[in-house]
């Protein structure tokens, strides 16, 4: 934590009507939904109401709630039951007062030594500064109070008892009460704009500290029998946040003020069933003649193929996603059909966006900052907070479109990084749905993901989420270790990889994989789900007449020499350098090749906006003229390149027709091109080799790929070498085995095994509709009583 000083003071022109200044577990975090949803609506958007939690908890125990897009930010936090003050936004200390409080502490290890000769004084294991907390049993305890009590005094120390056997040494002055009242002095702020609230024996120091309060319903007895006979506190009915809200009305708070929000969903729901939620449109816009017209996506792979296919059948829904609205078309259609042939109950649903808005969202924040992270480039990541608030402004605006869409109870299947901030603000906007997510890229291990300034809103906002799927294992215990470094975590479930995934086989393999997890009283389902290929596509391409003739073509061209494969997008992640220098090595090396063997590559540019490309393709491009100007005869040139989508029909051709398919990303979430090679070579009958990027999500699940390391030079030209040897038997045999796979996992296998996922995920749910902090789970030991000294609160 940084040690950088905050001092804060309010303004006159900024003075707030109320500060609400709470406890957390038994009051802020409790009670029911529709309280909880009123009192976080009203903080959140009332202009002159600040908030701050008064806890027992350390603040590195606070933080995690920080991550939760369902509670509204606190403006400070008092935490180690008033030992530690900071600014709720940056989370620095607030000065002079902490450094009041820090001068009174003779240090941890002063006390602990002082605590060591008591008998059954057991520390506790919570997080905390400037304070140390005990554990004792009340018959031991209670004749050792006065020795522990000397003790504490001569270290110039305060002892703070709760239930009997719970008990604080803190700096002398210090509780809750007294340092609220030091922050309320700072701010120069009356006492009679605060309302504090509590539930615990803990929170007493608040209310004789003079200021006006509430003991929310539920309180410990304790609590209610010390505070019976002030007038200024309330002994509200309601629980939680219903107490607190009871309160305001009583001391008529917010006289003359905008009524209280009223309780109810946010949003109206719609009427589908199923919403798909992506970045892109399941089709592609162009301009020609100044008319807006639509047609089937151009690119050779990818996602939206996968996902068009899921509705294939009749299946109703919606897709949300982007579309340009420049002002010029008239007016924005927000409602489309897609194919009514193909697909006659799927309805594409435009968010309508600036060219600014999808350029920064986009083509430049997500493919500059999250891109490289995720794919463990984090050197090339660049980070901008403006960009950020686009991204925040986009994500809310599909949320809001997608909230709209949705009938009560529906699923709403989100996809991938560009829209981690959907789940969050969804919840908010319908509690009722079963938000599901899917993440396409690769997910990086916590050291390489932590490099995110905003990854605690991600992880808040993706924990919105009833599920989430992954490709394979290792990216889901990636997760799992993200979130296990950011906030308490339990582990719920976990299952064994074998024998879907390979264990100790590829560098992306894993033994086993957590499946479900408890963070802040709400359990989220976990899944690896590798997105399958449409084995009926490919067949109905294949069988047509012009395919067929193409394919007869390119083999005439290229026989009798071998054709090795490359296809794949214009990225410094794919591996294309790598693999260019590879080849070169490999004719050096075995010039018998020399005139054998040509390699196709197949790279598919970026967008013109996406600048950061361009120097990579010239690379690409000299790489290629240097290899090809080294090796070329007159009959033979070693390397067709090109730069450009090719229409499906023509992957599909080249696919039956290589010998070798070689793909060698440095790091890659799957990647489904090596499966349509597969399905290709499976139903043409071929035996042609898939030699594959162990750092490739598909090395955990396609058994039978000739595994090789692009980061090592000499095993990249190695597995080429051996792909072009091997003799068709086993060529045969491994195809085999892997056409198996990818035809029991196809396309509709993984989107009905996700969805079933999903149901089953929320059916181990005990309640569907309240926020991620029903009921936050402790993180102090288990104790008999509530309102301990080391307690949450």
């Amino acid at each position: 934590m940084s040690t950088q000083k905050t001092t804060l003071t309010v303004e006159r022109d900024d003075f707030p009507r109320l500060i609400l200044a709470t406890d957390l577990d038994g009051t802020f975090l409790a009670g029911d939904s529709e309280a909880r949803q009123r009192l976080y609506r009203l903080v959140d958007e009332h202009p002159q109401i600040r908030l701050a939690w008064i806890t027992g908890r350390g603040l590195e125990a606070v933080i995690p709630l920080l991550s939760d897009p369902a509670l509204p930010r606190p403006d400070y936090l008092i935490c180690d039951v008033g030992a530690t003050v900071v600014d709720g936004r940056s989370l620095q200390p607030l000065q002079p007062l902490q450094s009041a409080i820090d001068a009174r502490w003779p240090g941890e290890r002063a006390v602990a030594d002082a605590m060591r000769e008591f008998d059954g004084l057991q520390r506790q294991d919570v997080p905390q500064e400037r304070r140390c907390s005990y554990f004792c049993e009340p018959a031991a305890l209670a004749p050792q109070r006065a020795g522990i009590e000397r003790a504490a005094r001569e270290l110039g120390c305060s002892v703070l008892y709760s239930a009997d056997r719970y008990l604080d040494i803190l700096p002398p002055r210090t509780d809750k009460g007294r340092t609220l009242a030091a922050l309320a002095a700072q701010l120069r702020l009356p006492h009679d704009c605060f309302l504090v609230a509590g539930d615990t024996l803990n929170d007493l120091s608040m209310y004789e500290a003079g200021f006006r309060g509430v003991c929310v319903g539920e309180s410990e007895p304790a609590l209610l029998a010390a505070t019976r006979t002030l007038d200024h506190v309330l002994h509200a009915e309601a629980p939680g946040c219903g107490g607190i809200l009871e309160a305001i009305e009583h001391f008529d708070l917010l006289a003359g003020d905008t009524s209280l929000p009223a309780p109810g969903p946010a949003a109206r729901p719609g009427e589908a069933g199923l919403v798909m939620v992506y970045h892109r449109l399941p089709y592609e816009e162009a301009i020609e003649g100044g008319v807006m017209v639509r047609r089937r996506p151009r690119s050779p792979n990818g996602i939206i193929p996968s996902l068009l296919s899921f509705f294939g059948k009749g299946q109703s829904g919606s897709w949300v996603a982007w579309s340009i609205d420049d002002g010029e078309q008239g007016g924005f259609e927000t409602h489309t059909a897609v194919d009514a042939e193909q697909y006659p109950q799927l309805t594409a649903v435009r968010v309508p966006l600036s060219k600014f808005e999808v350029d920064a969202f986009y083509k430049r924040f997500s493919k500059e900052a999250f891109w490289p992270m995720l794919h463990t480039f984090w050197e090339r990541a660049r980070f901008r907070e403006e960009d950020w608030k686009i991204f925040l402004r986009v994500n809310r605006r599909f949320a809001e479109a997608a909230a709209a869409e949705a009938a009560p109870g529906a699923t709403v299947w989100l996809h991938d990084y560009n829209l981690w901030m959907v789940p969050g603000r969804l919840r908010e906007l319908r509690p009722d749905l079963k938000i599901a997510f899917f993440h396409h890229t690769y997910f990086p291990s916590a050291d390489i993901f932590n490099v995110v300034p905003w990854r605690r809103e991600i992880l808040g906002s993706l924990l919105s989420c009833d599920y989430i799927g992954f490709h394979i294992p290792r990216q889901v215990e990636n997760f799992v270790d993200v979130v296990r470094g950011a906030m308490p975590t339990e582990v719920l479930a976990r299952e064994s990889c074998a024998p879907r995934f390979l264990t100790y086989g590829c560098a992306v393999g894993l033994d086993t994989m957590t499946t479900r997890l408890r963070i802040h009283g709400r359990e989220i389902g976990l899944g690896a789900h590798p997105v399958g290929t449409d084995l009926g596509r490919i067949r109905s391409v294949l069988a047509q007449p012009g395919v067929r003739t193409g394919l007869e073509k390119l083999r005439r061209e290229i026989s009798p020499r071998k054709l090795v494969l490359s296809i794949e997008r214009l990225d410094y992640t794919k591996g294309t350098l790598e693999k260019l220098e590879a080849f070169d090595r490999l004719l050096e090396a075995q010039p018998q090749l020399q005139g054998k063997v040509t390699l196709v590559v197949i790279c598919v540019p970026a967008a013109k906006e996406m600048t950061i490309y361009l120097q990579l393709q010239t690379q690409i491009e000299q790489a290629v003229g240097r290899l090809n100007g080294r090796h070329s005869r007159l009959d033979w040139t070693p390397v067709r390149f090109f730069a450009r989508p090719l229409p499906f029909e023509e992957v599909v051709a080249h696919y039956a027709a290589a010998d070798v398919m070689w793909i060698t990303p440095l790091r890659d979430g799957l990647n489904l091109v090596a499966k349509e090679f597969v399905a290709t070579q499976g139903i043409e009958g071929g035996h042609g080799v898939l030699v594959l990027s162990e750092f490739a999500g598909a090395a955990a699940e396609l058994k039978g790929a000739l595994l090789t390391n692009p980061h090592d030079p000499a095993d990249l030209t190695a597995a080429l070498a051996q792909a072009l040897a091997m003799h068709p038997d086993e060529a045969e045999g491994r195809l085999r085995q892997l056409y198996g796979i990818v035809e029991e996992h196809d396309v509709d296998r993984w989107g009905r095994d996700f969805l079933a996922a999903v149901a089953g995920s929320v059916g181990h749910q005990k309640t569907h509709t309240t926020p991620s902090v029903a009921n936050a789970t402790p993180i102090a030991p288990t104790r008999s009583a509530r309102g301990s000294a080391g307690s949450t609160d």
